[in-house]
């Protein structure tokens, strides 16, 4: 099966069309998320990290797949409504805000920086402005800056008990190579190899061999209901960009690392009653405070067919090669929606649609054409060495 045709072709004549078709706010710039299953826009509220996602994805389209002037344009209305109402006047990034751009939710939440950051750095690659690369660059240093207290006033816990969680050293590690050509060589590898020895030291489990979601500060389990939690798909996405720091370091050890969780990941968390990966576990198999601990997600099995693909490339391992028929077979069974286009994204237990909306709050034009576009160019290596 030529596997890189089936991604090209999900991307090119599938996901991006219901974007380019559904999510354009003409009127005030950037981009409406809150799709139903036809691409209807059931809510006009914007949600920074999803703004700085599609602009990311359009300016990466633009660059790596076609300079079509449309993608640039589309990119650039995500980034004009970034620069002009989505951060605060310390460049902190609202959480939300109204169609219009008035802020709506604070920038609690870092995540909106960090995407923010990845569309700028991308969107100065396509027009080479250095003013998007000293936004880009602005904005990492800020984030770098919070990194020990991510959400500063916003913050609920009273500092009792305090954990270190995944999120961070996972993002950045991809981050920083998305900026890589803004930053200077120093600062790359010292947050690399920061993020390598968290992730490998602090959160891998070596026991058990996969990711804790949150660890004592010093790196030790918490047997808490948060440093019990296992997010399989969180654990699975930061693989493949280990993979993508182990080519680029040429480090066979960091891959073989990397191949060996994304395994003992799935062997742990795939549904043996009714397929699929579980979005949320508990390490030691107490119940789960997440009551969608159960559901399906699109992103979870995105990544690990990214994750995956990735791993193929670089390690001879039947056991990657099952997964992988067992991974794509489950998710292109159960999520794309052959009628109206793209993927759904959130399915019960049992592998049904639980909601049928194509976007929201959380889902945008991210995981599915990124997660397309990955494994159509790693396939492409790998058929072409074949």
């Amino acid at each position: 099966m030529k596997y890189a045709k089936i991604y090209k072709d999900a991307l090119l004549d599938d996901v991006i069309p219901f974007w380019e078709q559904y999510s354009l706010d003409s009127e005030h710039s950037g981009y409406f998320t809150c799709l139903d299953s036809q691409g209807n826009v059931f809510d006009t509220d914007k949600f920074t990290w999803l703004q700085g996602r599609q602009a990311w994805m359009f300016s990466l389209l633009y660059n790596q797949v076609e300079a079509k002037s449309s993608w640039l344009n589309i990119a650039k209305s995500g980034i004009d409504f970034l620069e002009n109402h989505a951060k605060d006047s310390d460049g902190n990034f609202y959480f939300s805000t109204s169609r219009e751009g008035s802020a709506l939710v604070q920038p609690y939440n870092i995540f909106s920086d960090c995407f923010a950051a990845m569309a700028f750095a991308q969107y100065a690659k396509a027009t080479n402005d250095e003013a998007y690369s000293a936004l880009a660059r602005d904005t990492y240093h800020n984030i770098l800056n919070k990194q020990h207290n991510p959400k500063g006033i916003y913050e609920k816990s009273t500092g009792n008990r305090q954990l270190k969680g995944f999120s961070l050293p996972m993002i950045l590690s991809n981050l920083v190579l998305e900026l890589e050509h803004i930053l200077e060589k120093e600062e790359i590898e010292q947050t690399l190899d920061q993020c390598i020895k968290e992730i490998t030291n602090d959160f891998l489990d070596s026991s058990l061999g996969i990711i804790r979601e949150n660890v004592e500060l010093d790196g030790s389990p918490s047997d808490t209901f948060q440093g019990r939690l296992i997010n399989p798909g969180h654990g699975i996405e930061a693989m493949w960009f280990l993979i993508d720091i182990g080519v680029r370091r040429q480090d066979k050890s960091l891959i073989e690392l990397a191949a060996k969780t994304i395994i003992t990941t799935l062997e742990y968390s795939w549904d043996k009653e009714f397929g699929g990966i579980f979005y949320f576990m508990d390490i030691k198999g107490h119940p789960l405070l997440q009551l969608e601990w159960d559901q399906k997600l699109w992103w979870v099995h995105l990544e690990t067919l990214v994750a995956l693909t990735k791993a193929m490339e670089h390690i001879d391992d039947h056991r990657l090669r099952d997964w992988y028929t067992k991974v794509h077979q489950y998710s292109w069974d159960h999520f794309p929606d052959p009628k109206y286009g793209e993927w759904y994204g959130y399915l019960n237990r049992q592998g049904e649609p639980l909601l049928e909306l194509k976007g929201g709050k959380w889902k945008g034009c991210f995981h599915v054409p990124r997660a397309m576009y990955q494994c159509w160019k790693t396939f492409e290596r790998i058929e072409n060495k074949q």
